[in-house]
C-alpha cells in the first residue's frame, strides 16, 4: 500500500478491526519510511447485477425498488417489515450467488411470488395482479384456482 505523505510502497499493519457489521476491514497502517500512519479499508469488490426488463431495456439492480413493491403487496396485511426485508435479502442473496450478473425481471417476480405465497396468500395475490398483469377477471380467477387446489 502506497503511503499518502511520502508516496513509499512499504507499510506495515498495526491495528485490524471489522467495520460496516463484518462487510469490510479496517487497517491501521505505519509507513515503514517515514513512520506516519493512515488508515485503510478493504472490503469484497461487488459486481453490479443488471436487471434486463420485459421491454429489452437495462438496468441497474435496485433493492430499493424490490422492496417497494413487497411493501405495496403486503400493505395493510400482518406482515411485518422485518419478514419483506428477510425476503429481500433472501432474493438478493440468491441473485448475488448466482453466476449471472444479467437477470431478467421475470425471475425476480417469480422468486418474490414464490416467497410471498408462503407468507400470505393475499399479499401473494395483490403482488400476482400486477406483475402478471391480469387483463380480466378471468385471469384472476384462475390464479385463485391454482392456489387453491395446492392446498
Amino acid at each position: 500500500m502506497k503511503c499518502p505523505y511520502c508516496d513509499y510502497f512499504e507499510s506495515k499493519v498495526v491495528d485490524s478491526r471489522p467495520t460496516d457489521e463484518g462487510q469490510a476491514i479496517r487497517r491501521r497502517r505505519e509507513c515503514t519510511n517515514c513512520k506516519k500512519r493512515f488508515t485503510t479499508y478493504e472490503k469484497v469488490e461487488e459486481i453490479p447485477l443488471v436487471v434486463k426488463k420485459k421491454d429489452g431495456t437495462r438496468q441497474p439492480y435496485s433493492r430499493s425498488k424490490l422492496l417497494n413493491g413487497l411493501i405495496r403487496a403486503c400493505e395493510k396485511r400482518p406482515v411485518s417489515m422485518k419478514n419483506m426485508e428477510k425476503i429481500a435479502d433472501d432474493i438478493e442473496k440468491k441473485l448475488n450467488n448466482s453466476l449471472e450478473r444479467e437477470i431478467t425481471a421475470e425471475l425476480i417476480g417469480e422468486m418474490v411470488m414464490e416467497s410471498l405465497k408462503e407468507i400470505d396468500e393475499v399479499a401473494y395475490v395483490r403482488f400476482a395482479s400486477v406483475y402478471r398483469q391480469f387483463k380480466d377477471i378471468n385471469t384472476f380467477m384462475d390464479e385463485l384456482k391454482k392456489i387453491l387446489d395446492e392446498k
